[in-house]
């Protein structure tokens, strides 16, 4: 079989197979290459309540916190609370979210995570969770080798490496070159 022929049809083929694989990586890329704009895996919704504190709020500090969740309708329950100072109390919700209780006003600001739809589990796949994952994304890595390598030679003639295809990998490699001594 023909070196070109075999280099198309591979290059066809795992196109194919990793096309979601490549969505996956593009999407959850651009997101996490823009944290400082927005926060890829959740929104946050802030609400601002005004609550009436028990007064005898440190004689039962958990039954204070159900109380003040009640007030804003979020008994769905909370994994811990702590006073950072005599008249503040935080709460941290399960599920995510924040609350925060100004004790002496009975303001409160309800900081509540939303899991991004899509972007949240393609973030999730980026980490890499676990062994399986970590062993498919390697395998696609290693294809994408050699997509980079076999696209070189898909082209042949006036077009291909030995034309115009050169002078666009030159230009593709001085990029990221110029940038890293920009950055570093």
């Amino acid at each position: 079989m023909n070196i070109y022929k075999l280099n198309r049809i591979l290059h066809r083929d795992f196109g194919y197979f990793f096309a979601a694989m490549t969505l996956i990586y593009a999407l959850s890329g651009i997101a996490l290459n823009h944290r400082k704009d927005w926060n890829p895996n959740y929104s946050i919704e802030r609400s601002e309540h005004l609550i009436k504190v028990p007064d005898d709020f440190r004689k039962n500090e958990t039954a204070t916190v159900v109380d003040i969740l009640k007030q804003i309708n979020q008994e769905r329950g909370f994994r811990q609370y702590y006073f950072p100072s005599a008249t503040e109390l935080k709460i941290f919700m399960n599920g995510g979210g924040t609350v925060f209780v100004d004790l002496v006003t009975g303001k409160l600001f309800f900081d509540n995570l939303k899991k991004r739809p899509l972007f949240f589990e393609i973030n999730f796949l980026h980490y890499n969770p676990g062994n399986l994952w970590v062993w498919f994304s390697d395998f696609y890595c290693l294809v994408l080798i050699l997509f980079a390598i076999g696209g070189l030679f898909m082209v042949k003639g006036k077009n291909g490496i030995k034309g115009r295809g050169a002078w666009l990998t030159i230009a593709g490699i001085i990029v990221p070159i110029v940038l890293l001594l920009m950055y570093y």
